[in-house]
Formats: C-alpha cells, structure tokens, sequence
C-alpha cells in the first residue's frame, strides 16, 4: 500500500485565500497583498518561526503570478544546482516567457560564495528571488543581497489561526472528514504546536490515528500521552531541532551546566551549525546573564568569533566551555526587562521633546536660543556627577533599570542610590 502523504502537506493552501495568518502582511490594507495583486512584486526575504507559511506563501506568489516556479533547499542545493536554475532562467527570457520565481528554503545556510551566485541573475531581473529562513537575515544573508530584497517578518499563528487549522482539517481532508473525530479540549495540541502549523496537523494526524479506531474522544491527557509515546513520528521534519535549543536555553538559564551540556552535545552530534548555537549564547549572556556577570557577554562574544574562525571539531571545546561557564554564572535579566519598560512607556508617551539643556548646538542660532547652554559636564565634579535632568518634561523619576539581586549589581544599585538618592527608588 502507498505511503499517506502527511496531513500538513494535504492541507497545504490552494489559493492566497486560503492562507491562514499574517494579516499584516496579505490583509486587504497590507503591503504585499497589494503587491501581489498588482502582480508587481520584488525579489524578498521571508523571515519568520518555522511552519508559519513560508514555503506555502512563496508558492502562492508564484500561482498569483502565474510564474514558473523553482524551489531549491539550502541544504540539498550548492552554487550547481543555482546555476543550473539560472540557466533556465536565461532560455526562458530568450523565448519572452514570464520571469520565474526561484524560491530557496533556509536561504541562511548558503555560504557566502553560494548567495553571491545568486546575485547577477537578481540584479537582472532574471527571477524574483524568495528565501526563506528562521535566522535574523541581517546576520546571515550577504549585505549586497540582502540590498536587493525587502525583507517580511513572518509571525507564529494565534490561537484562533491554530484551532481553525484543526476544524478545517477534519472538516475538508480526504481522509479525516470520513472519520467521527471528537476533540473536546485543543490546549495541549496548541501548546505542543508552539505557533508552528506543520507541527500541529503532524501531532493532530498522530492523535487521530490512536483516537479513532477506538471512538476515543481526544483530550488534553491523550494528546500528550500518544505525543510521547511517538514522538519520533511527528519529529522527523526537524521540529525537534527548536525544542533541543529550548532546552539548551533554558538549562543555561536555569544555572544547570551539566544539562547544558548535555543539550549541547545533543546538537553536536546532529550536525547543529556551529555560528547557531554561539549566536545564541551570545543573547544569552545578555539577556539573562547580563550586568550580574559583564564578562559573560565578553567570553560569549569572543566564543562567536572564534567558533566563525576555528570550525569543526575543535569549536565544540570553545563552545562547551562557554556553555558551562554561562551556566553557572550569577543570573540577571534587569537590562533585558529595562528597554522592554523603555520601548513601552516610548509607545505610551510618543516623542517627547529633548530638554533644551541635553540638546546639540552646531549653529550660532541654536546657541543663540540657549540649546545645551545649562548642561551641566559630569567630569568637572566631584566624582564625575552632578544632579541634573535627563529625563524629558513629564518622565521625571521613572524608573526602568531595576538592579538584580547579585553582588555585582547590588554594587551598581548602591552607587545609583548614592547619586540620585530617592529620585528613582533605588
């Protein structure tokens, strides 16, 4: 008997209609809806969560487009397989046929010889070009690329996405609308989903197909029950790849080192790239570690520079001594919580104006109407303080840096109290 194809390649969208999500991107208002339809749409980079569209969404452009459509995988292609589309680029230009949509999954894992192959047949328009990747662009796509393409962030399904996922699959697939499906709680299949679309109709096609032959009616305990007793069969797509660097995060984060480095040896030995895990312990020492241990962003940053220069094997020391060293450091997410206050109350208050004291003067008229004229030089007092304002009319003493709880920043938080007194409550 043939191989079932998964329940997330059937229920794949046929149409931009059917595309589930990113209302900010293909709502009547948004810009590439407007793209799309105007049948005018640029060379792009799709940023965003795993099983969140993107592979779906490229080839729906192409059908809107009524475009060929080629797909590469970063991880299967080399600069031949680019070539080799490239050509078939050129001969469908010489018989004026429409320019093709080349669209490359995990664009981020092309090295730099590889995108740059890309580069001459974007700049002539040769195809429109469409990656897809879950890694901040700015790190791992080419400058001169990445000037080529607009870049759309891609965001996790909501709960309310997720849940019609699950109606409209057992309501419309071939194979699970013959079946008296039952779901009276969803809460564990969302939560197992994480956002992530091709996971969630994995897990539901899992539980189904446990459920149905014995008119079980699916609960929150059976789905986590059959999750775990098979989990390697709704892990095969790679999904497990982002619950291992959960994992890997939060033992760091929670001070383990041995669990750490166990998570750690985990991806090792799957071939995890190297530059991923130093990048995250690189915002890892910031965000959790951060004014608790200042040299764990120092060793952290160094451990990125040095993995990007050594390579397998040796980067795994680097790495492991890294890991284990973050894990065991003093804990602090005071700066991280700092700017997420900062950006709220920036949202809240809009853009206030600069108090005239803290502004530049590079004009005789700015000096003329006393710009920066009352600001006061730190270093020409005692201790290189002096008590003045900073903040804009209307923020006075609000607070947003809070020290941690450590001997590191329980030294800071006496320092800022020496100063400022009880101005921020300190």
């Amino acid at each position: 008997m043939a191989t079932r194809i998964p329940l997330a390649e059937r229920m794949r969208p046929r149409s931009i209609n059917d595309y589930v999500g990113q209302r900010h991107l293909l709502g009547e208002d948004a810009v590439l809806y407007h793209a799309i339809a105007r049948k005018n749409v640029p060379s792009m980079i799709l940023w965003g969560p795993p099983g969140v569209g993107k592979t779906s969404l490229a080839y729906l452009i192409a059908k809107e487009l009524d475009r060929p459509f080629f797909s590469l995988s970063a991880i299967k292609s080399g600069v031949k397989e680019v070539r080799e589309v490239i050509d078939k680029a050129e001969q469908l230009q010489k018989f004026n046929q429409e320019q093709p949509v080349l669209f490359i999954d995990e664009i981020h894992r092309f090295s730099k010889s590889q995108q740059d192959s890309l580069l001459g047949a974007v700049e002539r328009g040769l195809v429109t070009l469409i990656g897809a990747t879950t890694e901040n662009p700015s790190f791992e796509v080419i400058s001169a690329l990445l000037s080529r393409c607009q870049v759309y962030v891609l965001e996790s399904l909501d709960k309310d996405d997720l849940i019609n996922l699950v109606n409209t699959a057992i309501r419309e697939d071939n194979f699970l609308k013959n079946d008296n499906i039952i779901i009276k709680e969803y809460d564990a299949l969302l939560r197992i989903s994480g956002g992530d679309a091709r996971r969630l109709l994995n897990v539901l096609e899992l539980v189904v197909d446990a459920a149905v032959p014995y008119n079980i009616a699916i609960t929150n305990n059976f789905v986590l029950k059959q999750v775990q007793q098979n989990m390697s069969r709704y892990d095969k797509t790679g999904e497990q790849h982002y619950d291992i660097i959960s994992a890997f995060i939060k033992s760091i984060r929670g001070s383990d080192p041995n669990a750490a480095v166990y998570w750690l040896a985990r991806m090792i030995e799957g071939g995890e790239d190297p530059s991923f895990i130093a990048r995250r312990l690189l915002i890892l020492a910031s965000e959790d570690i951060g004014n608790a241990n200042p040299n764990a962003l120092l060793l952290a940053n160094n451990c990125f520079q040095a993995v990007n220069v050594i390579g397998w094997p040796e980067s795994r020391i680097i790495l492991s001594q890294t890991v284990t060293y973050l894990a065991s450091s003093a804990k602090s997410n005071a700066s991280y919580e700092a700017i997420n206050k900062a950006q709220d109350l920036v949202k809240q208050t809009g853009d206030k104006s600069v108090p005239i004291h803290l502004r530049n003067a590079p004009t005789k008229l700015m000096k003329d109407l006393d710009y920066g004229t009352e600001y006061k030089y730190a270093h020409a007092y005692s201790g290189n303080f002096v008590d003045q304002e900073f903040m804009p009319l209307g923020l006075e003493g609000v607070t947003l840096y809070i020290p941690g709880r450590n001997s590191t920043e329980d030294k800071l938080r006496g320092s800022l109290k020496e100063k400022w007194k009880e101005k921020y409550g300190y």
